[in-house]
């Protein structure tokens, strides 16, 4: 449908879409089963490259396979680690980053992102960001982990310094079913 809003996924690869060129560097800060970091990988082209964290090695093992599938395992590397040592595994400026926050779909709800370190890997994302380099995050607040991150995120993002950054919550207003936030931050200076 033409008028369909769509969802805050679609909202962040719209964003990147615009962002990422043939040559490009992006990170995946939340891999899980590989479709952000595969698309992210098509996206960078033959010249680019992609960083994908996960701390589940079944996730890492799932994306590994996916990109092998589609040709593409050579423009990325992958890390069994949290986001929040990014900073640490990327060894060069990101035109890119993307969050999609909550658990590995098809795995067990137990493991989840978490407030603390996903904000952690928030502010290491922005040591990361290339000037006009995008930051997205897509927020889960339909259950209790998901709803301390949208809170802990959005007071973040208010107080990145305007002169550095430009922040942006996309969301739904009257949807009852807590529907996904994107977050986008945008490095300006």
């Amino acid at each position: 449908m033409a008028n369909d809003f769509r969802s805050a996924r679609f909202w962040a690869q719209e964003m990147i879409s615009a962002a990422l060129y043939d040559g490009a560097i992006a990170v995946d800060a939340t891999m899980g089963n590989g479709h952000d970091t595969l698309w992210l990988c098509r996206q960078v082209g033959q010249n680019g490259h992609v960083y994908a964290f996960d701390v589940q090695k079944q996730a890492v093992d799932n994306t590994s396979f996916a990109l092998a599938q589609a040709g593409m395992r050579q423009r990325a590397d992958l890390f069994c680690i949290g986001h929040e040592h990014m900073a640490q595994h990327v060894p060069v400026a990101a035109d890119v980053i993307m969050f999609n926050l909550g658990w590995l779909p098809g795995a067990e709800h137990q493991v989840t992102t978490l407030r603390e370190t996903t904000l952690q890997a928030a502010d290491a994302a922005l040591t990361l960001l290339k000037k006009d380099g995008l930051l997205t995050i897509c927020i889960y607040p339909g259950h209790e982990e998901g709803q301390r991150e949208l809170e802990a995120l959005l007071g973040w993002a208010a107080q990145l310094d305007p002169k550095k950054y430009d922040a942006l919550l996309k969301t739904y207003l009257n949807q009852p079913n807590h529907p996904p936030r994107l977050l986008a931050v945008r490095r300006v200076k």
